[in-house]
């Protein structure tokens, strides 16, 4: 069956549940592809390169700004971060989707990018943001803090900038809400395959 290669948005605050929802995308879609992010901040732990992110020298990372190579950069903390365009047209190009985990800035960003291109473009032809709600501002900090993950300070920071993401929501052509993991992932489901011509 042929099926409309989409260029999936997707951003939540933390602790919505954005990564496993994505994980579990991951999985039943099998032309799906994540989308890694490239950055100039050295590798912690396990992560490898290709694989978490593509780890580039800031030389490097600067010379592709300048190639206007990136859909989307920003400088955190000393850093650059940003999703290279091309990868994005090739899985497309294969009739593949790709699915890019975002925060609300970069997504701005994004969309921005992409309403500048013209209606012929493959990435505006399959463009879709969607925001992830928590059930409400209770719920997700009693999640933050059952991860236990996190100081008193971090949870705080966390959900400041939470109520700033959702400020945003709006700004996204699809939202849904993260209240049970099962209903929030049919419902993820369903617009994806609406969306890509699945139904």
């Amino acid at each position: 069956m042929k099926t409309k290669p989409l260029f999936i948005v997707m951003s939540a605050p933390s602790g919505c549940g954005k990564s496993t929802l994505i994980d579990m995308l991951l999985q039943e879609y099998h032309d799906l592809v994540y989308s890694i992010s490239c950055t100039t901040r050295a590798p912690r732990g396990e992560e490898e390169d290709g694989l978490d992110y593509h780890f580039k020298t800031k030389e490097r990372f600067e010379e592709l700004i300048a190639q206007d190579a990136f859909i989307e950069y920003a400088k955190v903390h000393d850093n650059y971060y940003g999703t290279l365009r091309a990868p994005i047209e090739e899985v497309l190009s294969e009739g593949n989707s790709m699915i890019l985990d975002i925060d609300v800035q970069g997504a701005a960003k994004v969309r921005e990018r992409v309403r500048a291109l013209p209606n012929t473009d493959p990435l505006k032809i399959g463009y879709v943001d969607i925001f992830v709600n928590p059930p409400s501002m209770e719920e997700l900090r009693a999640r933050l803090e059952r991860r236990g993950t996190d100081s008193r300070e971090v949870i705080e920071r966390r959900l400041a900038n939470a109520e700033g993401e959702m400020a945003r929501a709006g700004e996204y052509m699809f939202q849904v809400t993260n209240d049970d993991l099962g209903m929030c992932y049919k419902r993820l489901c369903d617009l994806i395959d609406a969306l890509s011509g699945r139904m």
